[in-house]
């Protein structure tokens, strides 16, 4: 296979990618702290959960309509700021803000009044969220042209984002933990604010250092103004709809939603296999297992999985890539069937070196090939919309973690899970542990199916940009002479 070599002016600094690495370090703290975090509302505020299950569906709701709408605003924005990076700016301090104060809850307070404080400050929150999110993707696809180039920037972001992961499951330790907080209300109300803050700081970098795509006068894209909202409204209809339609892109979109909707579905079931068959329904004995099993399996997607798949992508493709990844992360997914062992809890640790591959090498990639999705639909429609490719995709992300939510819950009924048993009978433990391992496989081999005839090879993507830049130059041409005449 021929590989065609990165230019020097197309390689993204250092500097800049360690930058918008930190921005998606903020991007996968927030939720995975919201995640841990949100366990309080019932076990420790005693919250009615239906009240809690709104807290966590409602703002989501929200989040899932202006997504789209925030990606579509970034592509059209005209500011001496540039496009994106505004909104990074302002969101990553509305977000970082919002999270600190939307925990200041005390036991004391009503239910009614800590449902109403949260909820309110949760929508803001998200506002903030997807102010920051959805800009900082379509900066990530804007930031190089080189096909290759594209993957190595997505893996420095991808990997410092599994950072969140490797320390958001001990939140719950040192919440819980009477030697660092009498009760865990107080835990959350402090920990919240380091939280916080350090998004906050960790979320501007981006607008501050990195360097955006300067768009071309001679591409047709709008501009945001009340003045023509109605213009404005018809046209994001139109982008969504062009979005949607562009194939390799929703081959992209599925093969993500089936990975991933695997992997959420049977996410929380290696919790409940570690406490109810290695350790027989003792939580005490179970500890710190599951927290261990969580920050292994990110170490080793950032310290394995990435730096592998961004070297295999550059010799063999990166829809190649994606398939080798998933079927390393097959055989991960089989190995728990012996990994989990009640006689050796240390053997859990086996399948994660395999498993990982199927998240790690999916975002790594999937990020890389939309930007190469986000030039041919330039090449088709003469504009660039990477933050509404952007938000479409993250939307169908979003969408998968919601069914995956239900699917899951559903699966836990079937196999017969007693949540308020301390002992799962074998037959319940024993098609807990089947389905933890065929859902995810199942999804794989569909996801693999999919993305078999993916077309946008690196070939393809040096054709679509030797055509973009002819076009681009003699559409300037055309804008002289018109200039000239006039």
């Amino acid at each position: 296979m021929a590989h065609f070599k990165t230019a020097p002016a197309d390689v993204v600094p250092f500097g800049q990618k360690m930058a918008f690495g930190a921005g998606h370090l903020t991007n996968q703290l927030l939720p995975a702290a919201l995640g841990v975090f949100m366990v309080i509302l019932v076990l420790a505020l005693k919250m009615d959960p239906f009240l809690a299950g709104l807290l966590a569906a409602l703002p989501r709701l929200l989040d899932a309509i202006i997504d789209p709408i925030m990606g579509y605003i970034s592509d059209n924005t005209r500011s001496r700021w540039g496009r994106r990076k505004p909104y990074i700016f302002v969101g990553s301090i509305i977000a970082g803000l919002t999270f600190m104060v939307m925990w200041q809850l005390y036991p004391e307070n009503s239910m009614w009044f800590n449902f109403f404080y949260f909820l309110g400050l949760s929508m803001l929150f998200y506002i903030g969220y997807t102010i920051f999110a959805a800009p900082l993707i379509g900066l990530g696809y804007e930031m190089t042209p080189d096909y290759h180039e594209r993957t190595r920037l997505m893996a420095v972001s991808q990997w410092m984002g599994q950072i969140a992961w490797m320390i958001a499951p001990w939140f719950w330790v040192i919440i819980y933990d009477q030697r660092f907080y009498n009760t865990a209300p107080e835990g959350a109300r402090n920990l919240s604010i380091w939280v916080g803050g350090l998004c906050l700081i960790l979320g501007i970098l981006p607008a501050l250092f990195c360097k955006e795509m300067e768009l071309p006068k001679t591409i047709g894209n709008s501009k945001i103004s009340l003045k023509d909202l109605a213009a404005n409204t018809k046209e994001f209809i139109g982008a969504i709809k062009q979005t949607i339609t562009n194939k390799p892109f929703m081959k992209l979109c599925g093969a993500t939603f089936l990975i991933f909707n695997g992997f959420q579905t049977i996410a929380q079931f290696a919790f409940f296999i570690i406490i109810f068959y290695l350790f027989k329904g003792d939580t005490t004995a179970a500890g710190q297992w599951p927290a261990w099993f969580g920050t292994i399996s990110a170490v080793a997607t950032a310290i394995l999985v990435i730096p592998v798949i961004t070297f295999i992508s550059q010799k063999i493709g990166k829809k190649n890539a994606f398939i080798v990844a998933t079927l390393i992360s097959m055989i991960g997914y089989a190995l728990k069937w012996w990994g989990f062992n009640p006689a050796n809890p240390w053997m859990m640790f086996l399948p994660i070196p395999f498993l990982s591959f199927g998240i790690g090498g999916l975002f790594t990639l999937m990020m890389s090939m939309t930007a190469d999705v986000c030039d041919l639909d330039e090449l088709n429609n003469g504009t660039r919309r990477e933050g509404t490719f952007g938000a479409v995709y993250w939307w169908m992300v979003k969408l998968g973690t919601a069914l995956a939510l239900l699917t899951s819950g559903a699966v836990l009924n079937w196999v017969g899970f007693d949540q308020n048993a301390t002992v799962q009978s074998p037959e319940s433990i024993t098609n807990l542990r089947i389905a933890d391992i065929l859902i995810p496989i199942a999804t794989a081999v569909l996801a693999i199916v999919i993305m078999w005839k993916y077309d946008v090879s690196e070939k393809r993507s040096h054709e679509i940009r030797e055509a973009l830049i002819l076009r681009r130059e003699n559409a300037q041409k055309l804008l002289e002479n018109e200039d000239v005449i006039s």
